[in-house]
């Protein structure tokens, strides 16, 4: 299942998981779509793989599949 973290890693900004926003790399490294367009120039500074859009999660959804707690490790 998709990691739906919360926040932006460089500016922290919320990224909640039912709404678009966030931007994932292969790796599901997760950023705002403002940090991608600007100052990672659509690079992954983790992996340096390219970004896509992530899919929202279906609010009736979350409460069954929640996303990532903030400072929950990844499984």
């Amino acid at each position: 299942m998709l990691d739906m973290r919360p926040t932006c890693e460089r500016c922290a900004r919320e990224l909640p998981a039912d709404q678009p926003g966030a931007m994932i790399c292969s790796f599901e490294c997760t950023f705002c779509a403002d940090c991608v367009s600007g100052p990672l120039n659509e690079t992954c500074p983790n992996c340096g793989g390219t970004f896509v859009p992530r899919p929202p999660r279906p609010t009736a959804l979350l409460a069954k599949y929640p996303p990532r707690a903030p400072g929950d490790a990844a499984e």
